[in-house]
């Protein structure tokens, strides 16, 4: 009664089908079906057919090895159809029972076109074709492995949940349910990738979102023109206005409560099959300097800790330019102990100032990236003998300063304060030191014009992206240069199109 067929190897080369041939309907016999499938699909070796009849109806059962649930497939789709008594039964018959009879599974489709019978094959979903019925039957039957939910890696918290993203979207979305258990928060899936078809959801508050923002997201994500999307990334500069600038205009987190409270405030979130990074948009420059801890800990605390990364973030852009600046043109700035200290040092050494900046950052940030793409115990150990061992051997030798290696150390740590900045202020240290040491404190003021004007002018969807400090609004500024305690801020809801300067209209 059984017989389980599975695609035969090919080592030959077959060119690709057509598009237009999965826009092609199913037909309504079950044989020439099946065999439009396997020529779609020549070549693989993954693709399950099982053949069986049920109330003399020939019937297929349509999968893909490894994503779905052998188990549960046995229980709510075999075992109900093998037992199946239906006297005189027409396929229309055996269709309408399978779709009101009986539950085969919580999440239940039906697909009409070859593309559409793919995908849902290889999303895990078991396809049921019937012999005289142009449909299939499309049910969420998922057995795939993925990763365990786990604290994530690049937002570590003291306080809260330790809970991150996985790579599988539906439970990402459970994860974001359970936290917000209203109707107005909407899941909407979608797909992206002409070819991978990646599954993405789109996660809102219909009375916190603007209309209008909403169908400008969508507009854009609809324009992604990509035949493979694996990485939030990848859509990440459809999402901007203007893609070029260091700074950008999505947010990306690995927290479920972060994304619930970005949502909260009228935000729409943008989670993607494969990848624990969602996306957050708009996004204001001002949110890479907060944490969830930051609303967990005591006011005064959390608002000690914003200024340290305010400062930390100048710190780690400006310090290295402004010594090599202070060094080559203005050495009347320093105290005189500190200037004799620090020509001494420098008489030693072979390179001018600048070069000497440049040279031990560049191989800092090489170091760095040793250290992220090694295996992680080795990477450690790579970064300690990096810091330690190769910078103290070059100041013994004579080929950088003291001081300039304490500069550099300072840098890097005042840059891991500020880590989701960490892209744009590594550029800028760069930029900042050549400014630095080719125009003094005159390139160093020019070059704080040139990044003050491009901040401003960033737009993210009709927000600018640095309100509420420009355009300034004092009554916002209660989250961003303070912390307020909860019992004023959670006395209304505050939504990002109700910032000074917005060009987007509210929702409910």
């Amino acid at each position: 009664m059984f017989n389980l067929k599975k695609s035969m190897k090919s080592m030959d080369y077959e060119p690709p089908q057509d598009d237009a041939a999965l826009e092609e309907k199913l037909g309504v016999n079950l044989l020439d079906n099946i065999i439009k499938v396997r020529e779609l699909c020549s070549g693989t070796s993954d693709l399950l057919v099982r053949q069986m009849e049920v109330c003399g109806i020939p019937v297929a059962l349509l999968m893909c090895e490894g994503m779905f649930s052998l188990a549960n497939t046995t229980k709510l789709i075999i075992e109900p159809l093998t037992h199946l008594e239906l006297e005189k039964a027409k396929p229309e018959d055996l269709l309408s029972w399978m779709r009101h009879k009986t539950i085969l599974s919580g999440d239940t489709s039906e697909c009409y076109t070859y593309g559409e019978l793919f995908r849902f094959i290889m999303s895990g979903f078991v396809v049921i074709l019937l012999d005289g019925k142009n449909v299939g039957m499309a049910l969420g039957l998922q057995g795939f492995q993925s990763r365990s939910i786990s604290e994530p890696s690049s937002e570590t918290n003291v306080r809260g949940s330790r809970e991150g993203f996985v790579e599988s979207l539906r439970v990402n979305m459970s994860m974001v349910r359970r936290r917000m258990k209203t109707p107005k928060l909407k899941l909407e899936l979608s797909t992206v990738g002409e070819k991978s078809k990646t599954d993405i959801c789109l996660v809102y508050r219909t009375d916190m979102v603007s209309p209008e923002f909403l169908k400008e997201v969508k507009y854009k994500l609809s324009k992604v023109k990509l035949d493979v999307v694996l990485e939030s990334g990848y859509v990440q500069p459809y999402l901007e206005r203007k893609p070029l600038s260091i700074f950008s205009e999505v947010g990306v987190t690995e927290r479920p409560d972060t994304m619930c409270a970005k949502v909260s405030e009228g935000r729409i979130g943008i989670l993607f099959d494969g990848t624990p990074f969602a996306l957050v948009i708009p996004f204001l420059f001002t949110e890479n300097f907060q944490s969830f801890d930051d609303y967990a800990n005591r006011p005064y605390y959390a608002t000690f800790i914003r200024w340290l990364k305010y400062v930390s973030f100048f710190l780690t852009i400006l310090l290295p330019g402004f010594y090599v600046s202070i060094a080559t043109f203005h050495p009347e700035l320093f105290p005189n102990a500190l200037l004799f200290n620090v020509a001494a040092s420098e008489e030693s050494t072979p390179f001018p100032i600048m070069m000497e900046a440049l040279i031990i950052h560049f191989f800092y940030e090489v170091m760095r990236e040793a250290g992220l793409r090694l295996p992680r115990p080795v990477g450690h150990a790579v970064s300690i003998v990096g810091a330690l061992v190769i910078g103290d051997a070059a100041v013994t030798a004579g080929l950088i300063g003291a001081p300039m290696v304490m500069v550099v150390a300072l840098t890097a740590i005042s840059s891991f304060v500020v880590a989701p900045l960490y892209e744009p202020v590594t550029i800028l240290r760069f930029t900042f030191i050549l400014l630095g040491g080719l125009l003094g404190m005159f390139g160093i003021t020019l070059g704080l014009a040139v990044v003050m004007v491009n901040l401003c002018a960033i737009n993210t969807m009709g927000i600018p992206i640095t309100s509420p400090a420009s355009p300034f609004d004092l009554y916002s500024m209660r989250d961003v240069l303070f912390r307020w305690s909860w019992k004023s801020l959670g006395k209304e809801d505050l939504r990002v199109q109700d910032l000074p300067g917005s060009q987007i209209k509210g929702g409910e």
